[in-house]
């Protein structure tokens, strides 16, 4: 008797337990929804900064820059990519003053000469991107071409398809095709630009077969099916050369570090010890030193880069 009465009124307390808690968090998703509205007015705020940095990228200066980091497939606006530069060079000042015991004008010196090489070598390594990627897809447009003529499609609704199916920065391309000749412009003349604006040399004999095999009549599905197959074995070519040369693509980014590291490291271990680096001699060993090390970089980036 008494076990049941315990437990039928810790049940009910249970369900009032219960039904408070459901009834605070009501309230308190009604408060956080008020509080949202009353500060923000249902709208995101930003700061002045942020503001500043909308108006410059909608500036004709800011648009260069734009075509530059979209080259190289870097997604940022030009107001961010001006701000991760203060931003890297702070750090780097405060890394080499803290860590590396460097004077604080050198430290600027050092911080502005690392970013303008960080900068110059990632626009290097990371030029044409764009452009190498949308070669990648080459073999995937081929097919989806010739699958297209061979059910019946015109060239022309095949870039059509080409345009709904295909990922990007292909997808873009084909777009841009595809409403140019829809607006009336001829077909040649839309993909002789679309070449221009690629500038691919596997682009280029993919355009060239098209435009000839359309000129001179045949099977364009077999031409291209044969071609995608052709590009495809191209492409795992060259992923194979990429994989083998891996180690030694790792050795040309490690070799220009590891001695910068270590004399920045014996610097704050012996005071003093960059000291006869700024005197006239050593301003030519230093000169002499960084030319050496970005020679070495190359030197074995070319030997790496292997052209199929």
């Amino acid at each position: 008797m008494i076990a049941a009465l315990v437990t039928t009124i810790a049940t009910l307390v249970f369900i009032i337990a219960l039904n408070f808690f459901l009834e605070y968090r009501k309230e308190k998703r009604e408060w956080k929804k008020q509080v949202h509205d009353f500060y923000s007015n249902g709208e995101k705020r930003k700061s002045y900064i942020v503001l500043l940095g909308d108006r410059f990228d909608r500036t004709e200066t800011a648009q260069p820059i734009y075509e530059k980091l979209r080259a190289a497939n870097i997604p940022l606006t030009p107001s961010e990519y001006f701000g991760a530069q203060v931003v890297a060079v702070m750090g780097f000042v405060i890394v080499l003053g803290n860590f590396f015991n460097l004077n604080f004008l050198i430290s600027i010196f050092v911080s502005l000469m690392f970013l303008e090489g960080g900068k110059r070598l990632v626009f290097l390594l990371r030029k044409n991107i764009i452009k190498q990627r949308l070669a990648q897809q080459l073999p995937e447009i081929c097919r989806l071409l010739a699958n297209a003529t061979r059910s019946g499609m015109t060239l022309n609704q095949g870039v059509q398809l080409a345009a709904q199916e295909i990922s990007e920065p292909a997808k873009s391309e084909f777009k841009r095709l595809a409403q140019e000749i829809s607006l009336g412009i001829d077909f040649n003349t839309a993909i002789r630009s679309m070449e221009k604006r690629i500038d691919n040399r596997e682009f280029k004999l993919f355009v060239a077969t098209i435009l000839i095999q359309k000129k001179a009549g045949g099977n364009l599905f077999s031409v291209l099916d044969e071609m995608g197959q052709t590009l495809e074995e191209r492409k795992i070519l060259m992923q194979e050369i990429k994989t083998m040369t891996a180690e030694q693509r790792y050795v040309a980014y490690i070799v220009p570090v590891i001695p910068i590291f270590l004399v920045l490291m014996m610097n704050n271990i012996i005071e003093g010890f960059l000291d006869p680096l700024f005197t006239g001699l050593g301003v030519i060993l230093l000169l002499l030193f960084i030319g050496g090390t970005f020679l070495t970089f190359f030197l074995v980036r070319k030997v790496t880069n292997i052209r199929v």
